[in-house]
């Protein structure tokens, strides 16, 4: 009796070690990251916020073992001036959240702030500060992530459009050999306004280069309805049909 369970104890005692050591080893751990790019046109929810020309951008996130994220992220617009400002040419998004699981399920909830760097827009007639803030929440299963943004202040500088929101699906589909596609459909709704509403579709392969840097080319479409200000100052709708690539590089 003492020649079995001595061997089995330490048999027991050495799972215990091994299964504690893979339970580290999965354990997720706090990561400091960065990210810089450029862009042929940035689109956001479909719409051109750089005039559909080129845009620099970058970024960097935090985040925490425990769940916890925090980040930063920049590019160069050109709307702001569009629509009247005296200065703003650049967007900073500062945001910050949590992500877990639930069995199969991944969830995560935070809040983004929008900071339009010196926008000077007037607070009269229908257009005030352009920051805005928004809470958000999504939740994934498998392939699929459905997500909802609510604003808590006025979206975007239209006036009197506190609790605007916008929805989405969108699908991660790994291709192999480095390529993924990203089919995705939004509605954003603009409260009270007659024609500031619209849908947004977009398809996106992107192709990871290696060594950090991943090239994207999508396919954006909306039916934004231009009278509302979805132009340039040329006439041109920053809605239309279009392709964009652009490259980034995460390190």
């Amino acid at each position: 009796m003492k020649k079995i369970l001595v061997p089995s104890l330490i048999a027991l005692a050495l799972g215990s070690v091994s299964g504690l050591a893979q339970a580290q080893a999965a354990a997720p751990e706090s990561s400091l990251s960065f990210n810089v790019g450029v862009t042929s046109d940035y689109r956001y929810r479909g719409i051109s916020q750089s005039r559909l020309q080129p845009a620099l951008q970058g970024g960097v996130d935090y985040a925490d073992k425990s769940g916890f994220y925090v980040g930063a992220w920049g590019s160069t617009i050109k709307w702001i001036k569009d629509a009247g400002a005296t200065d703003g040419t650049v967007e900073v998004d500062i945001y910050g959240g949590y992500k877990g699981a639930v069995g199969d399920v991944a969830y995560d909830v935070g809040f983004l702030r929008y900071e339009y760097v010196g926008n000077k827009l007037a607070g009269t007639g229908s257009f005030v500060n352009a920051n805005t803030n928004e809470v958000y929440g999504a939740v994934t299963y498998g392939l699929f992530t459905a997500k909802y943004s609510h604003a808590t202040t006025d979206l975007f500088g239209n006036a009197n459009t506190k609790n605007s929101y916008y929805v989405d699906l969108s699908a991660a589909i790994d291709l192999g050999n480095g390529f993924n596609l990203v089919p995705h459909i939004g509605y954003q709704k603009v409260k009270n306004t007659t024609n500031g509403s619209y849908t947004d579709y977009a398809l996106t392969l992107n192709k990871d280069l290696g060594n950090g840097l991943t090239a994207s080319g999508a396919l954006v479409d909306t039916n934004a309805d231009q009278a509302f200000g979805y132009a340039t100052p040329a006439g041109k709708f920053t809605g239309k049909t279009g392709l964009v690539v652009g490259l980034k590089y995460a390190f």
